[in-house]
């Protein structure tokens, strides 16, 4: 009879061990375990009943959600706040993230998403880029062709000083085509008449209020000039297009 006993309940386990790894293999063991979960963290006031999400701006609460690893009524055990700030900041269009938990059923989360002030063309390719240069590759660029274009090795890390000179010169705002970074040490603007202007490697501010200057009494930049050199503060250099006669600055 113990024996008759012991065969028995190997075959009941046989069978069991078999069903396990048939709905593990299946997928199914999984969505069982989520679901046990989800109705425990219920019963025991543990789901993600009250998820706030604030201050998104371009982007969506499913995909702060997703990286989380989060959904609306799911389970919380074992949800660190730290852990998903962590996460959250390690996107690249999140500048800060906080996340608390609003016991007992509760998340707030806030979102400080990072804002492209230029777009930056390197390798061929054009991204969007914050402040701090960070490149912003979740937002289609297309949607932001009016920011200014930079380019070169970088031209990412550097290109918020030079915007915000150029942003006080709307005469120049207004003619720029693309900001090229020469030798990751100086910048050559590009105009939509054809004109580089040479900028030095210090000193941009003072160079572009020359370029001001130059502009307010000899309406400099809507000549057949092909180049204008500043590189040297008591030298101006011009070069003019090929084939363009001399005209003297009056």
């Amino acid at each position: 009879m113990v024996l008759r006993v012991a065969a028995r309940a190997g075959g009941v386990l046989v069978l069991g061990l078999a069903l396990v790894l048939g709905l593990k293999d299946g997928g199914y063991l999984d969505g069982l375990l989520r679901e046990a979960g989800t109705r425990s963290a219920a019963i025991f006031g543990l789901a993600a009943d009250r998820v706030e999400v604030r201050g998104l701006v371009r982007h969506s609460r499913r995909a702060v959600l997703a990286a989380l690893g989060v959904r609306p009524g799911g389970a919380l055990f074992g949800f660190s706040p730290a852990r998903a700030k962590q996460l959250l900041e390690n996107l690249d269009w999140v500048k800060r993230a906080q996340v608390q938990r609003r016991y007992p059923n509760g998340l707030a989360i806030t979102i400080e998403e990072r804002e492209p002030i230029a777009r930056w063309q390197i390798g061929g390719q054009t991204v969007l880029v914050d402040a701090e240069g960070v490149a912003i590759s979740s937002l289609d660029v297309r949607r932001f062709a009016h920011l200014p274009l930079v380019r070169g090795e970088g031209a990412n890390a550097q290109a918020a000083t030079l915007i915000n000179h150029i942003l006080a010169k709307p005469f120049l705002l207004s003619r720029l085509t693309q900001a090229e970074l020469v030798g990751n040490r100086r910048w050559n603007l590009h105009l939509r008449s054809g004109l580089v202007v040479l900028l030095p490697e210090g000193e941009v501010g003072k160079a572009l209020e020359r370029l001001s200057e130059l502009q307010r009494r000899h309406q400099l930049l809507d000549r057949a000039i092909a180049r204008l050199d500043l590189r040297q503060p008591e030298r101006l250099a011009l070069k003019r297009p090929p084939e363009t006669p001399a005209r003297g600055l009056e």
